[in-house]
């Protein structure tokens, strides 16, 4: 199957979906060539699915790695440990993973082990999905209104289906600092919201959404996301694709599938050139609070208003 030295065990096993552990290694090994791309230099995070089992994330390599696997140990500050992680820089360790069960692909936006102060983050991530409720064409149009708002200060994104229920847009970026980055997430996310109120909100808090699209543009620092090309533990594991804007009205994330056969490689046809940050884009997000934080303030702020009602 690959003129990899991999030798692969129980290709005829079920894996997922009612497809087989041999569904997962052909189609990885069809798209490899443009998959390991979007992997390489990048800290990489497996969900691997083992007979019996269910799935888990894997961050940590086994002990039984093999050595042509390249890896760097990282500090993890939540967990005070030392993590090694696998680096997919060839062939050869896509197919051995695939041999190991893993299905989903994740990667940090940054490239290389270090991160801090001087890291390059190489994409500003939107991340939209639809209410629960909804179909994707909420995702869609929400999309859309990303689309313009980046339009409008004169920046220029990729959209691919995250191979679950919405998309993710990617602006290739020039370099900045980490917290510019974040910040200017947040100002797209907030213009989009003006731009689209009764359809698109940011607030991070579920119930506060009323039913509308969820702009989350917390995807910035040490944040992952899914690769283009991988697939997704889903029902007939659907692959996160991307696609030209114009057509993105006309798909549904489970038009691509494992199973799906396709020539070039849209995710660097697609992808506009690196850019640089508006300064206003910069300075307005700056000015708006982390979702995160803000929402464990608030959450805070309203478990101290309840202790108080129940004393009262």
């Amino acid at each position: 199957m690959s003129s990899s030295p991999i030798k692969f065990s129980s290709l005829d096993q079920p894996l997922f979906g009612g497809l087989l552990k041999g569904d997962l290694v052909e189609y990885l090994e069809f798209v490899a060539d443009r998959f390991v791309p979007v992997l390489a230099g990048r800290q990489l995070s497996v969900w691997r699915i083992l007979r019996g089992q269910d799935p888990f994330m894997q961050k940590n390599v086994p002990k039984y790695t093999p050595d042509h696997v390249k890896t760097v140990e990282v500090w993890a500050e939540a967990s005070h440990r030392k993590i090694r992680y696998a680096v997919c820089d060839d062939e050869q360790t896509l197919m051995w993973f695939a041999n190991q069960r893993a299905v989903e692909y994740h990667v940090p936006l940054y490239l290389g082990d270090h991160f801090g102060e001087d890291h390059h983050q190489t994409h500003m991530v939107l991340d939209v999905d639809p209410p629960e409720g909804a179909d994707f064409s909420a995702a869609v149009r929400a999309a859309l209104l990303i689309r313009e708002t980046l339009a409008q200060a004169g920046l220029d994104g990729l959209v691919k289906t995250s191979g679950a229920k919405g998309v993710h847009i990617f602006v290739p970026m020039r370099e900045h600092s980490p917290d510019d980055v974040a910040a200017a997430t947040r100002a797209v996310a907030a213009r989009a919201e003006e731009l689209g109120p009764e359809l698109a909100t940011t607030a991070y808090i579920k119930t506060e959404r009323g039913g509308k699209v969820f702009l989350d543009s917390t995807r910035a620092w040490s944040a992952t996301v899914v690769a283009a090309y991988s697939p997704r533990l889903r029902d007939g594991l659907p692959i996160s694709f991307p696609v030209p804007w114009d057509s993105l009205a006309d798909v549904a994330p489970a038009d691509f599938t494992i199973r799906t056969r396709f020539d070039g490689d849209p995710w660097t046809e697609l992808m506009p050139e690196p850019q640089r940050l508006p300064a206003d884009l910069v300075e307005q997000g700056h000015t708006i609070p982390v979702a995160r934080v803000a929402a464990m303030h608030e959450g805070k702020r309203r478990k101290r208003a309840e202790e108080a009602q129940d004393e009262g």
